[in-house]
């Protein structure tokens, strides 16, 4: 492997959860409190759980498609991919949820390192343009786009922390 390779495996590893240019997953969602987690501001689509799991399952997914060499994508935009549920069911699901998102992520970072895994290569069940590297990406970009989408709702509630 080369230096640039690995440089580049790093940076991937490091941008799953850098706080450089906005907050991270654990700064957005902790101590939200359980009574706002199914709470929605005007002009927010979308809950605090809404987001957590929305990111969870999309993260979920993108990580089978890379992993499951018998991957199929059987998941249906938008339905499947966000709780129409605002509010979770018990603060088990919530806690379980957080958990699922961390594990996922921590998978991804493996994958990212993994100088097994040639991150300009086709994903085997994917389509010519959709690598390994790609696919992290995506990971990375989507996490950060509903970060914002987090803390603005915080902000709108009033239980955002500086």
């Amino acid at each position: 492997m080369t230096k640039a390779a690995d440089a580049l495996r790093a940076q991937l590893v490091r941008a799953l959860s850098w706080e450089q240019a906005h907050v991270g997953f654990e700064a957005a969602f902790d101590g939200i409190p359980a009574a706002a987690r199914g709470a929605r501001a005007p002009g927010f689509d979308h809950s605090a759980w809404q987001l957590l799991e929305h990111m969870r399952l999309a993260q979920k997914d993108l990580l089978t498609f890379c992993l499951d060499r018998k991957y199929v994508h059987a998941l249906n935009w938008p339905d499947d991919y966000w709780p129409k549920d605002p509010a979770p069911p018990g603060d088990a699901a919530w806690e379980q949820s957080v958990k699922g998102f961390k594990a996922d992520r921590t998978r991804v970072a493996r994958l990212a390192r993994d100088p097994k895994v040639n991150l300009l290569a086709k994903v085997p069940t994917g389509k010519r343009e959709q690598t390994y590297l790609r696919a992290i990406l995506l990971v990375i970009d989507h996490n950060a786009y509903h970060l914002g989408q987090v803390v603005a709702l915080r902000r709108a509630l009033g239980i955002w922390k500086v």
